[in-house]
């Protein structure tokens, strides 16, 4: 029996299906496939896997409503959803859902590889905060609320912080700006305040505040914290 980590994908196109096969496997990966939203969630409930990966355009189960089923059932497997470049609403969708990341079609495999080990890092840290993060020059020390560049340590505000420390738990994900509103600010906050709040941040953080490479936007869609060293 293989101890490689098995991976699901739920694709109905055989192209994309056997361009995960093979590149995936050649990547130390056991792959299982899924040509529809039913086949995927029998095979969920026969079998383990470390994560899957979710074509929403599916033939028989709308994908969106496919990923709230698998959250159901297995709430801690990662997911990454491939999308099309367009679909900004459905990847925003998707994320609010509990998907763990996307990637858009078409893709090229060191990004999608990039991706899992993100999802797949973040999944074995969930249920403990690592007391220290570290990012390149970036530390953020979560037991004592300390935030340093280097060896400057940097005063940031209490919303300042929260905000940082949101995405330090979930560095290399995506996180929607609804969802940074809901955790930080409450479900009736303005959109403007987090704009405010990440150009702070960036300015206290970012060696070029311009062209940000710790706190990366998604365009449409959210942020992202460069994930950790």
């Amino acid at each position: 029996m293989t101890n490689d980590p098995r991976i699901l994908v739920i694709d109905d196109e055989p192209p994309i299906r056997k361009l995960l096969r093979v590149g995936l496997g050649s990547q130390g990966y056991a792959v299982a496939e899924a040509q529809n939203g039913r086949t995927a969630l029998d095979l969920l409930e026969r079998e383990a896997f470390a994560l899957a990966i979710l074509d929403l355009g599916l033939p028989d189960i709308a994908g969106h409503a496919l990923l709230a089923q698998i959250r159901a059932r297995r709430p801690d497997l990662p997911v990454i959803v491939l999308s099309s470049r367009d679909d900004e609403a459905g990847k925003v969708e998707a994320l609010d859902l509990g998907a763990d990341d996307y990637v858009t079609k078409p893709f090229g495999m060191n990004e999608l590889l990039a991706r899992m080990r993100n999802a797949l890092r973040h999944q074995l840290a969930v249920g403990g905060e690592r007391p220290v993060f570290r990012a390149g020059e970036l530390s953020v020390d979560l037991v004592r609320r300390i935030v340093r560049v280097g060896e400057r340590e940097v005063k940031l505000s209490p919303k300042e912080y929260d905000v940082l420390r949101l995405l330090v738990l979930h560095a290399g994900k995506v996180l929607t700006h609804a969802h940074l509103l809901r955790e930080v600010w409450g479900s009736a906050a303005d959109p403007q305040y987090l704009r405010v709040y990440v150009r702070q941040l960036r300015q206290k953080l970012e060696p070029e505040p311009e062209r940000p490479r710790i706190i990366l936007t998604e365009t449409g869609i959210g942020y992202r914290l460069r994930a950790p060293d």
